[in-house]
């Protein structure tokens, strides 16, 4: 008997049983299921396995926490029940098709901007100290900014809107990418159209 025969048994009866699993897959420190019917999960029950340490509902998925020994837990079960797992992708697919139209819809579009927001991010940071540095008086009581204090400082304050502004000004180009990376497409197409969604002659 392994680790997690025990509790894996008892997950599994407690989910439903085994025709209750439409998929099952794992991720880093949870078990994710698509169920054909999420009412008959015996939440309390499960959160209460020593192996458990949580479990919540997303995008059509029941994910079960188990930690870092998710890989055994999952390996375990699956022999147990005699389930195959599936890629995380199939997951999400078999996941989205029991959403209704409006999540579908929301889920695609945070496919879509969730690569994006690392560079957002940065842009933001970059805006905001340069920002701090050309526009707050702080120096000379109340009269002077950094940039205006010396030379250093106002080939920073310049530098930075390049780097900002480029980030922005050129969104479409990263949008459009994701796009099609999302729809399977060719994405230097997407990366030419958002080329051309910006471009001065347009």
């Amino acid at each position: 008997m392994g680790k997690f025969t025990e509790d894996s048994r008892k997950l599994l009866e407690y989910i439903g049983g085994k025709e209750n699993i439409q998929a099952v897959t794992h991720c880093v420190t949870r078990m994710r299921f698509v169920l054909h019917d999420q009412s008959k999960a015996d939440v309390e029950k499960i959160e209460a396995l020593p192996s458990v340490k949580g479990s919540f509902t997303q995008a059509g998925q029941f994910q079960v926490i188990i930690g870092n020994d998710v890989a055994d837990f999952y390996n375990e079960f699956s022999a147990i029940s005699g389930i195959e797992g599936v890629s995380k992708d199939k997951v999400k697919s078999e996941a989205k098709a029991q959403q209704n139209p409006l999540q579908r819809a929301m889920t695609n579009l945070a496919e879509i901007f969730a690569p994006l927001i690392p560079a957002i991010v940065v842009g933001g940071l970059i805006l905001g100290f340069r920002n701090i540095i050309g526009e707050i008086n702080f120096l000379e009581n109340g009269t002077m900014t950094l940039a205006e204090s010396s030379q250093f400082w106002r080939g920073t304050f310049d530098f930075l809107w390049l780097i900002g502004e480029a980030i922005f000004h050129f969104l479409p180009v990263g949008i459009t990418w994701s796009v099609t990376r999302k729809m399977g497409t060719t994405q230097i197409l997407g990366i030419v159209l958002g080329l051309t969604l910006v471009s001065p002659n347009f």
